[in-house]
């Protein structure tokens, strides 16, 4: 029996990510690449994430001190990412749109941005992160409708190849 010590479960989440990069046929930067593997490392054993109002706590953090600032909003991109990506179906049990969490993530992000810097491409790129993440989730769980949402409210290039997958049978 062996133990996975951090660094080996680095490596898992980073080959996991490259195969969903695969899947997605996409190619994340070496840094955006990083940031995923971090994200998904640093929140595996959080489950009091679940309980957070995003647009709330966006709005809260938005209040805060120029150092927490920068940390909370930090946060609230990353859970809505995760959510996005990894729990896509947390957004129908709280009866709102996946676009609500792109939206909140992106916003957050934005807000801690400066010109060039990864919270910017984490903004600029969001939607491509979520479809990584989302591909990770084997087998793939996307219904007709959300997969059409998800194409044309947010241009999901994961969504628009699964709605092709469907149309070519």
């Amino acid at each position: 029996m062996s133990l996975i010590t951090n660094e080996n479960s680095l490596i898992l989440w980073q080959d996991l990510v490259r195969d969903a990069e695969d899947t997605c046929e996409v190619e994340l930067n070496q840094e955006l690449e990083a940031y995923l593997v971090s994200l998904l490392s640093r929140y595996l054993n959080k489950p009091e994430m679940a309980k957070s109002v995003f647009a709330t706590a966006l709005l809260d953090a938005l209040q805060e001190e120029s150092a927490r600032r920068q940390t909370h909003l930090r946060d609230v991109g990353d859970r809505c990412l995760l959510f996005a990506g990894l729990f896509p179906r947390v957004a129908q049990k709280r009866h709102v749109k996946i676009s609500y969490f792109v939206d909140v993530g992106r916003s957050a992000y934005y807000a801690i941005s400066a010109t060039g810097d990864l919270f910017g491409s984490l903004a600029v790129k969001f939607v491509i992160l979520m479809d990584v993440l989302q591909s990770i989730r084997q087998p793939p769980d996307m219904l007709p409708l959300e997969a059409y949402e998800q194409w044309q409210e947010l241009g999901s290039r994961r969504a628009y190849q699964i709605l092709k997958s469907l149309t070519e049978r």
